[in-house]
């Protein structure tokens, strides 16, 4: 069975994108006729992803060079970052070709400038660097990156918080709220906290605490410490694996083994016996040498 069909798709997709799909990865059924500039904003303008949807498209376009739209690439690698850890991001820019640059001046190719920035926050992303992540998110190089596609994809910034979430969950079962807010880029722990009689409370910010909530973790705001609800990934547990190896089959050639060495002991025994008249008579070598070459044997070299 393909990995491909594996993977989690839409309960529903637009009529056009459902027959790229059934044309590019069913080749069984009739491919139907599709132009790459009427591609549909739906996963844009909604939270929807639709990884084989968006593989389609790129194999399409080194079919139809000419038809190459690179703002649709970017928004399809911007879609693929929030995937992590599976390979949607690297499966996709390895669909991409080497194409010489636009000729027209007046609406240059953004590709080549923004994706090895893109490939650069996959790779924050995989090796859980969110913090450096975000600075590079939020870095001057990137504000077209930031004005022109992730501020038309709905819940961007939402869904590479549900990566770090993820991350944490199966790490920490404690962590604290400063360090959670530069991991999801929002305010924690405060630098002015406030003095509560004899108590320091840690004065958290609004939008950490609304989404810690929605998450359904709890906060000690004597502490700052964020709990982790446990789950399997987050919880020591010590495993015992108990193996049932059934070891008749290699019981009977042991059987085998013993009784082939026990009939050649037996053989053995019986010649030194009718020749030497015993084993323990072996030990006296001139004994051996009279029984060997006795007076009586007309062959005796004596």
């Amino acid at each position: 069975m393909s990995a491909t069909s594996e993977w989690v798709t839409p309960l529903s997709r637009p009529e056009l994108i459902e027959s790229l799909v059934s044309g590019v990865f069913r080749p069984l059924q009739p491919i139907q006729r599709w132009n790459p500039r009427r591609l549909p904003l739906h996963q844009i303008r909604s939270r929807e992803y639709d990884c084989l949807a968006n593989l389609a498209i790129l194999k399409l376009y080194q079919f139809n060079p000419d038809l190459f739209n690179p703002d649709v690439v970017v928004n399809i690698l911007v879609k693929a970052l929030a995937s992590v850890p599976f390979p949607d991001f690297n499966l996709s820019v390895a669909l991409l070709d080497d194409r010489a640059l636009s000729p027209n001046a007046e609406e240059p190719d953004p590709l080549p400038s923004l994706l090895p920035y893109l490939i650069n926050m996959h790779g924050l992303l995989q090796q859980c660097r969110f913090p450096a992540f975000w600075t590079l998110y939020r870095s001057d190089d990137l504000e077209s990156l930031r004005d022109n596609y992730t501020v038309e994809v709905v819940g961007f910034e939402d869904s590479i918080r549900e990566v770090a979430v993820r991350a944490v969950k199966a790490t920490f079962q404690k962590i604290g709220s400063k360090r959670l807010g530069s991991y999801l880029d929002l305010e924690g722990d405060l630098a002015n906290c406030r003095l509560s009689f004899t108590t320091l409370i840690h004065v958290v910010g609004e939008e950490l605490e609304e989404y810690i909530s929605r998450l359904g973790w709890k906060i000690d705001s004597t502490t700052g410490v964020v709990e982790v609800p446990p789950n399997p990934d987050n919880q020591i547990a010590s495993t015992v694996v108990q193996e049932d190896i059934k070891l008749q089959r290699k019981f009977s050639v042991l059987s085998v083994v013993r009784a082939l060495l026990t009939a050649n002991n037996r053989t053995n025994k019986s010649y030194l016996t009718r020749n030497f008249g015993g084993v323990g008579r072996l030990r006296d070598p001139e004994r051996v040498r009279r029984v060997r070459y006795h007076p009586s044997n007309s062959k005796s070299p004596y």
